[in-house]
């Protein structure tokens, strides 16, 4: 990479790095500062097929298969009942075709397009290319990520302490591969548009898998980035007339409401009872960190570049998205399932509190926490 290339992107991220301060927590913007060398500036999911991310775990073995936490133990017996097959459970006869209105991919009012002057502009045919375009680079993040969480799920599983958190784990294992499997397969075989991973997202899956501590995979990932995609999966399943998708979504939002329960469990205990002060306190701070770059991810960046970069700077993209009322309410609706699993697991202390409310995510402080949800209330959101 050029150096010009570099230095405009640290041009291009300077509101991440400003954000990367909020806290002020030395721990948390060192352990963030090689990640998103690699992600924001380096941009390594473009420029090549594979990323080699170094990983540090320590595997806990339990030669006494002690069962003995009921709450997980339900949990691996509704897992296993719940098993499906992608194959044979979806039907991938059906036709996916981005022009058909009658079925449309995903609502104008669904997305933060109608603000973009040169979207209103355009006929009825590009206006349902680019939302279809904007839908494609939606699943991509998601299939990026699930790939995220199937390797931290490997980790996790192999370094939780209980025997009925490692039996638990071996099913969201095979969730996430199954997650992986199809939302490959609808991009590829159905939307046929494929986008790169956000670099925002990059960086929290580098940082994630490169932290040697178990319990910060389980808050990035369970907490954090399988929470923000519930409330994604719940939207996008209410907007889309897409039949496919829609029942897709319902199979893997009955997943992630398990993945996310499992995250609040295990984590509850742990972090008020087994960390001093000041290891709870960097916790805290790390969470608050992975929110400002979830909340960064939904800019769209690689949808710009593709559709608008030739016709509008990056900051007057982001300026019109940022200030729409429609993307405000995604990213609130994204972020509603996480503040109240933060807040059950005593990471939204009245210290940190006011970083929430300076980005708007506050007011779900008193919603229910994922013990209190079942996959139906999820699907009925």
């Amino acid at each position: 990479m050029q150096l010009s290339e570099l230095i405009q992107n640290v041009q291009r991220n300077a509101s991440v790095f400003k954000d990367a301060t909020r806290t002020g927590n030395l721990n948390v913007i060192l352990s963030l500062l090689g990640p998103a060398y690699r992600g924001l500036i380096l941009q390594r999911a473009k420029h090549e097929d594979r990323s080699r991310v170094a990983t540090t775990n320590t595997a806990t073995f339990d030669w006494r298969y002690q069962r003995d936490h009921g709450e997980l133990a339900r949990l691996y017996s509704a897992a296993k009942a719940s098993q499906w097959d992608a194959e044979r459970d979806l039907d991938w006869s059906i036709q996916v075709d981005r022009y058909d209105e009658s079925r449309d991919l995903m609502p104008e009012e669904a997305t933060p397009l109608k603000v973009v002057p040169q979207y209103r502009a355009l006929p009825t045919k590009q206006k349902l290319e680019q939302r279809h375009a904007m839908l494609s680079w939606m699943l991509s993040q998601f299939l990026h990520g699930e790939q995220g969480a199937l390797f931290a799920a490997c980790e996790v599983t192999e370094a939780v302490g209980t025997m009925d958190g490692k039996l638990y784990g071996s099913t969201q294992v095979v969730d996430e591969g199954r997650h992986v499997e199809v939302f490959h397969r609808y991009l590829v075989e159905k939307l046929e548009k494929l986008y790169h991973i956000n670099d925002n997202l990059y960086t929290m899956i580098d940082a994630l898998m490169s932290d040697a501590r178990w319990d910060i995979k389980f808050i990035g990932m369970q907490i954090m980035i399988e929470g923000l995609a519930l409330g994604a999966f719940s939207t996008i399943r209410q907007t889309t007339q897409e039949p496919l998708l829609r029942e897709l979504l319902r199979y893997v939002i009955t997943d992630e409401a398990r993945h996310v329960h499992y995250g609040v469990v295990s984590l509850a205990d742990y972090l008020r009872t087994e960390l001093s002060e000041r290891e709870r306190r960097e916790r805290e701070d790390y969470a608050f960190e992975m929110a400002l770059l979830m909340r960064n991810r939904f800019l769209a960046h690689e949808f710009y570049d593709e559709f608008y970069g030739h016709v509008m700077s990056r900051a007057a993209w982001d300026r019109l998205l940022l200030d729409s009322e429609l993307m405000g309410s995604f990213r609130q609706t994204m972020f509603r399932r996480i503040v109240p699993n933060l807040k059950r697991i005593g990471l939204l202390t009245e210290r940190i509190k006011p970083h929430y409310a300076a980005i708007g995510l506050l007011e779900y402080e008193h919603g229910k926490a994922a013990p209190e949800l079942s996959a139906a209330d999820l699907l009925a959101a």
